[in-house]
């Protein structure tokens, strides 16, 4: 999970939203600690609680004091959204701008996603 060149503590915020994400760690349940993702990744505690301190920023995790740090309702859907628009910026606005200078308009562009789509699915069972 670790790579080189990226900060460990956007590692650790990436990972805990991957796994609220993926349903792993669902909304109003408690988190991992800091101490428990400093033992499991071999790193700081601070290093962790760094991490856990972005995704508290970004109302994705709450503290109970006393308890431990919980998963906020709405906390996947807030996620999905910012993925969405990593996605859209990353992605989608690069291919409209070619498509702009190849003369494709939305028809032809669904034409080929669903094509392509049919194409890398094939031998690949759903």
């Amino acid at each position: 999970m670790i790579e080189d060149g990226r900060p460990l503590f956007l590692q650790i915020a990436e990972a805990i939203e991957d796994s609220i994400l993926d349903g792993s760690l669902a909304e109003e349940s408690q988190a991992p600690s800091t101490n428990e993702l400093a033992a499991f990744y071999r790193i700081n505690p601070a290093t962790a609680a760094k991490g856990v301190a972005m995704l508290t920023d970004k109302g994705v995790l709450t503290k109970r004091r006393g308890i431990g740090m919980f998963v906020t309702a709405g906390a996947r859907d807030l996620l999905l959204g910012e993925r969405r628009t990593a996605f859209a910026e990353r992605f989608i606005d690069p291919l409209l701008a070619e498509a702009r200078t190849l003369g494709l308009g939305p028809d032809d562009l669904a034409a080929l996603l669903r094509e392509r789509a049919a194409t890398s699915t094939e031998g690949n069972p759903a």
